[in-house]
């Protein structure tokens, strides 16, 4: 967030909110039993580009759940352009990326109770 235009940060809190719900509508069915939770947003200056950042639980089954939202990419953007037409006049692309971040901190947990 640091470094970020006040712009910036308004349209990633606004874009992580409707991604979110987004995800929680398909509900877990759409992923195979998954729950898909967006972590972060980080959009370009130019505001063209979103990286979200996105945990899956339960991990294992991550890197289908992944590839399923990868191939439909175009339909989630196409669903947020609907969303936020009111307020940005272009929908950034989408770049999904896996947060593993729990998944770091619960190995930790893991190697401290030894």
């Amino acid at each position: 967030m640091e470094g970020e235009s006040t712009r910036q940060q308004k349209v990633s809190r606004q874009l992580q909110r409707d991604l979110s719900e987004m995800f929680r509508e398909k509900g877990t069915s759409t992923y195979g039993g998954a729950m898909v939770t967006v972590t972060s947003v980080r959009i370009s200056p130019d505001l063209s580009v979103a990286r979200v950042f996105l945990s899956i639980f339960p991990s294992a089954k991550s890197g289908e759940v992944f590839k399923n939202i990868g191939e439909s990419s175009r339909a989630l953007r196409g669903e947020l352009g609907r969303r936020v037409s009111k307020q940005l006049r272009i929908v950034p692309d989408l770049v999904f990326f896996i947060d593993d971040s729990l998944d770091y901190v619960e190995r930790i947990d893991e190697l401290l109770k030894k």
